[in-house]
């Protein structure tokens, strides 16, 4: 099978934080997270600048076969130019810094959300509160026993 010089592959593995460069991750630690799914990848790579590109969901790394992590192919002429890169590491570098600056974004507006609390201690806070809106105005509290 010969490589197309016309198209690029960015694996998922290439960004994944918990690989190590013999394993397959080609950006540094600073420029991957852990576990990147190829929607963000996508978006990564839209933010640097890259318009064509098709997604392949079911496809595995020759490394990783055992794992369907997915691909991002994009046009060669179009990652180049438009990250004003010469190589395809380049062109990896930018995206992985891209994607960890939308990573870091993301955990941002999710710790700037009000703490809601969860589970048993949720739904008990949720039964203590007392709210007007649930019994009719002029209405009092009914004692134990009466209906």
């Amino acid at each position: 099978m010969t490589a197309d010089p016309s198209r690029m592959t960015l694996w998922t593995g290439y960004f994944d934080s918990r690989y190590s460069r013999k394993s397959g991750r080609r950006v540094s630690r600073i420029a991957s997270i852990a576990r990147p799914n190829l929607d963000q990848i996508a978006l990564a790579a839209r933010a640097v600048g890259i318009t064509k590109m098709r997604r392949d969901q079911s496809a595995s790394h020759p490394k990783r076969p055992y794992s369907k992590e997915g691909r991002l192919i994009v046009s060669s002429r179009d990652a180049l130019n438009s990250t004003s890169s010469e190589t395809k590491e380049q062109v990896l570098r930018k995206v992985g810094e891209s994607l960890r600056n939308l990573a870091i974004e993301d955990r941002d507006t999710i710790s700037k959300q009000p703490n809601r609390p969860i589970g048993r201690e949720g739904a008990r806070k949720a039964k203590q509160r007392k709210s007007l809106s649930r019994r009719p105005p002029n209405q009092r509290k009914k004692k134990f026993g009466r209906r």
